[in-house]
């Protein structure tokens, strides 16, 4: 009956183990998904600055950046929103990950 009692316990912390290292894997990935959101939109962010600070204008699109500034990131896996109202005012950027877009 104890030996019976030590199996469920030794059980039930193996199950409670990996439960909690799946936790911790999906934490993981959910953070590095945002941090790579997030250099996505500084490393847009950032060409434009430079490129305001080196011309005297924010340029009119993206593609502009990745022509002059040497802007790269990954296009399968992020959708860059770029909007320059005005060749004065720092553009609206918004970076979204492929497969979390709400349409």
């Amino acid at each position: 009956m104890r030996e019976n009692r030590k199996n469920i316990a030794a059980g039930a912390a193996f199950v409670a183990l990996i439960v909690g290292f799946l936790i911790l894997i999906s934490a993981i990935t959910t953070t590095s998904d945002s941090q790579e959101t997030q250099l996505v939109y500084d490393a847009v962010k950032n060409a434009a600055l430079t490129c305001y600070a080196a011309e005297g204008s924010y340029p009119e699109n993206l593609q502009y950046l990745r022509d002059h500034y040497k802007l790269a990131y990954n296009q399968e896996k992020f959708v860059v929103e770029y909007d320059a109202f005005a060749s004065n005012l720092m553009p609206t950027i918004n970076v979204l990950e492929r497969g979390n877009i709400d349409v």
